[in-house]
C-alpha cells in the first residue's frame, strides 16, 4: 500500500503544487469524500482492500446459538456512518479515519488484536479485516478526482 500512496503523490505532487491553497483543500475535500464513499460500500459488502472476503464471525457456542439476528447481519453496519468514519482536509493532505470510542473497535479488527469481548469478560483474539485500505480502484478514482478537478481550473 505504501508503494501506491508514493507512486499516487509523485504522480500528483507536481501538478498540485501549482495550485492555490483553497483549491488544494477543496480537492482535498472532494477527494475525502469519495474515498470515505469508497470504503463505506467496500465495508457494507464486507471485503479487504484486495477484494478478499472478511474473515467469517466465530462460530455461536451451543449454549448462545439461539440467540437473536446479530451473527446473521453484517458485520460494522454501525461504524461505517460518516459520523464515525471522518475526513480531515488540509491543503498538504486529506485523512479518512474513524473517530471517537469506534477507533479502538477498528484499531483491533484492523490489525487482528486481542481484546475483552466486555469489560471484564474474556479476551479473544479477532480475525484481521481491514476495515481501511487504498485498492487499485481507489488510486484509479484519485487520478480521475485530480484530473475532472485541474480541467475544470484551466476553463
Amino acid at each position: 500500500m505504501t508503494d501506491d500512496l508514493q507512486r499516487l503523490e509523485d504522480w500528483a505532487g507536481p501538478l498540485l503544487r501549482q495550485l492555490q491553497p483553497a483549491q488544494r483543500t477543496r480537492l482535498s475535500r472532494a477527494i475525502g469524500t469519495a474515498l470515505r464513499r469508497s470504503q463505506q460500500k467496500r465495508i457494507a459488502a464486507q471485503q479487504n482492500p484486495d477484494g478478499s472476503p472478511y474473515a467469517p464471525r466465530r462460530p455461536a457456542t451451543p449454549r448462545r446459538a439461539k440467540a437473536g439476528s446479530i451473527k446473521r447481519r453484517a458485520m460494522f453496519a454501525k461504524i461505517r456512518q460518516a459520523k464515525h468514519l471522518r475526513i480531515r482536509a488540509t491543503p498538504q493532505d486529506v485523512t479518512v479515519g474513524f473517530m471517537g470510542r469506534v477507533t479502538r473497535i477498528a484499531q483491533v479488527h484492523q490489525e487482528g488484536r486481542t481484546d475483552s469481548v466486555s469489560r471484564g469478560g474474556p479476551r479473544v483474539t479477532y480475525a484481521r479485516r481491514e476495515l481501511l485500505g487504498f485498492s487499485a480502484a481507489d488510486e484509479q478514482l484519485v487520478h480521475e478526482l485530480i484530473l475532472d478537478h485541474l480541467g475544470n481550473q484551466t476553463l
